[in-house]
């Protein structure tokens, strides 16, 4: 599972990874576990699927004095790799030595729960993170009054804010970084778009890939938009198809890929040609929706169900992209039956698959349960989550 970190502009910095082991705990419960995911990671970074796995950005660890104290959390990469612990954990000499010696290495600390540290804690020169609520107006007031934060050069991040009323008051005393999924909550006075005219071409393209127009057709509605050509081409560019040569007009894109893909790749240009607030964050999370569903789908669906499966995660954050329903949405964009089926319902032969993804984003639902009702196994799920997370990172928003 994943929680994205976001900074005061609403810009993706990295995430928060726990582990889902598919046992009766329904996750990370022990210290074995924490180890597990880990071990995991290091392992699927040496696939090419999640070699940028960590992009720029840092990716956030649960930890325990016994797994800090192990040596896999050395095999991870020292930059953008940040260990939680608490204060009751650095209480332990040995465990405080060995915190003090990652962070020469390069490694992050990240210290849970700062709200309850004492005011000049000397713990805030063994961290470069604290963390907390920070969000109710008692904590909010706390943490205006928390100078040492400020004067330890550690970087404040706020976890699991109630609303964006509390958003706006962090923001007021100045923190950059925020954990959790409060992006997927409508900000109140959001005001309802239609398409703009990017994504009025696109629709129109994609309507025209799906009824098979010839090549020199939709090579004359792309001419309305330089910028659009320019974005599609550079991500079929950046995904690692191993085409041998660089896609540099439509009808080298058809030739080489075929409609089915283009179509994918005008869903994400789709999504991505929004000028929503936080459309960052909602675009990335749909690409990792889209990919996930595809990858957990192959060799259960045939490869062409397993590809619709990126176009319905795409497709799955346009209503909040737009402020719109999905339905009127859906009036807008011509989708398959089997398509709208799952956008609205969740159900039909994709419906599942998105369905599994958006338990992923933050451990809601049995995720258990709805794997096994997909003959998928948690280590799969596990393993097609951080390559879709990994290959969101490479398309350049």
């Amino acid at each position: 599972m994943r929680e994205p970190l976001l900074d005061a502009a609403k810009q993706i910095q990295g995430y928060e990874l726990s582990w889902h082991d598919g046992g009766a705990s329904g996750g990370m419960a022990g210290d074995d576990e924490l180890q597990e995911l880990l071990v995991f990671v290091v392992s699927q970074l040496q696939s090419d699927e999640a070699a940028s796995l960590y992009g720029d950005g840092v990716l956030f660890f649960e930890t325990t004095p016994a797994v800090i104290a192990s040596d896999v959390v050395e095999t991870l990469p020292a930059k953008g790799t940040v260990f939680r612990l608490s204060a009751a954990d650095l209480s332990d000499s040995d465990t405080l030595n060995r915190v003090q010696e990652l962070r020469q290495r390069g490694y992050g600390i990240s210290l849970c729960n700062a709200d309850e540290l004492p005011l000049g804690s000397p713990l805030l020169s063994v961290v470069n993170y604290v963390e907390g609520p920070f969000g109710s107006e008692e904590l909010h007031a706390r943490t205006l009054a928390r100078t040492d934060f400020k004067a330890a050069g550690v970087k404040i991040v706020a976890r699991n804010l109630a609303g964006w009323e509390e958003f706006d008051a962090c923001l007021a005393t100045g923190m950059q970084a925020f954990l959790g999924n409060l992006y997927m909550q409508p900000r109140p006075g959001q005001e309802r778009k239609e398409l703009n005219s990017a994504q009025l071409i696109i629709v129109q393209l994609m309507e025209m890939v799906r009824q098979n127009a010839d090549v020199r057709q939709l090579e004359d509605v792309m001419k309305r938009d330089a910028a659009l050509s320019y974005k599609l081409f550079r991500y079929i560019n950046n995904a690692g198809f191993g085409l041998g040569a660089e896609i540099q007009s439509l009808r080298h894109a058809v030739t080489m890929l075929g409609y089915s893909p283009l179509y994918r790749w005008l869903s994400l240009l789709l999504a991505t040609a929004s000028t929503n607030g936080h459309g960052a964050v909602l675009m990335q999370t749909a690409i990792v929706r889209g990919r996930f569903a595809e990858l957990a789908a192959h060799g259960i669906l045939p490869k062409n169900e397993a590809e619709n499966l990126f176009v319905v995660g795409m497709f799955s954050l346009l209503d909040r992209l737009l402020g719109l329903p999905m339905a009127e949405v859906l009036a807008k964009v011509h989708l398959s039956d089997a398509v709208s089926q799952a956008l609205l319902t969740r159900e039909g032969i994709y419906g599942p698959f998105l369905a599994l993804a958006e338990a992923c984003e933050a451990g809601n639902g049995d995720i258990s349960t709805m794997a096994d009702a997909l003959f998928i196994s948690a280590r799969r799920v596990n393993e097609a989550h951080l390559a879709a997370l990994a290959w969101a990172q490479g398309i350049k928003l």
